[in-house]
């Protein structure tokens, strides 16, 4: 059953032990604040420089790097959505986020993987509207696929925690 394939934690993603970290990047992929600053301090300067190769990553695509000083093997690179009222196709860039993340998991025979709240935070996406997202776009992933063996979302606050919980529930 795919929700026994999905784990809510509280915590830091740098510090996940999963074959993969899923980044809330910008379009550069050249680090930045929240989760993405820590995932580049972590993983040290080899991940800035090989970001530096990949001549960025639109909205809603993923784009996958080594995941160097940290536990992970890998780092999926995605870029959420600005939140902008919801009138700019925020909610199908977000799945596309998580779609196209996991497909580059698969692709890349990862059976592990960790995702932050993208777009949850500096992004100003409503948590309340992006965590049903996520949550759907990797139920159908998983009724789909058997290959990817555990979703982790790592939430970093209580309150983030709290509603991913309450949503997988009431699922």
């Amino acid at each position: 059953m795919w929700k026994q394939r999905i784990q809510v934690i509280q915590g830091d993603i740098t510090r996940q032990e999963v074959e993969a970290i899923v980044n809330a990047a910008n379009e550069s992929l050249l680090g930045g604040g929240g989760v993405d600053g820590a995932i580049h301090r972590a993983a040290g300067p080899e991940l800035l420089a090989e970001c530096r190769t990949l001549g960025g990553c639109p909205t809603g695509e993923a784009k996958i790097t080594q995941g160097y000083g940290l536990l992970a093997q890998w780092v999926i690179h995605t870029v959420g959505p600005v939140w902008q009222g919801g009138q700019h196709h925020e909610e199908a860039l977000l799945a596309s986020c998580y779609r196209n993340s996991l497909a580059l998991a698969l692709t890349h025979s990862i059976r592990t993987i960790a995702f932050p709240a993208i777009s949850a935070g500096v992004y100003g996406f409503p948590l309340e509207r992006a965590t049903p997202i996520a949550l759907k776009v990797v139920q159908a992933f998983l009724n789909e696929q058997s290959e990817i063996e555990q979703v982790r979302f790592v939430c970093f606050s209580d309150r983030v925690y709290a509603t991913y919980q309450s949503v997988l529930e009431a699922m």
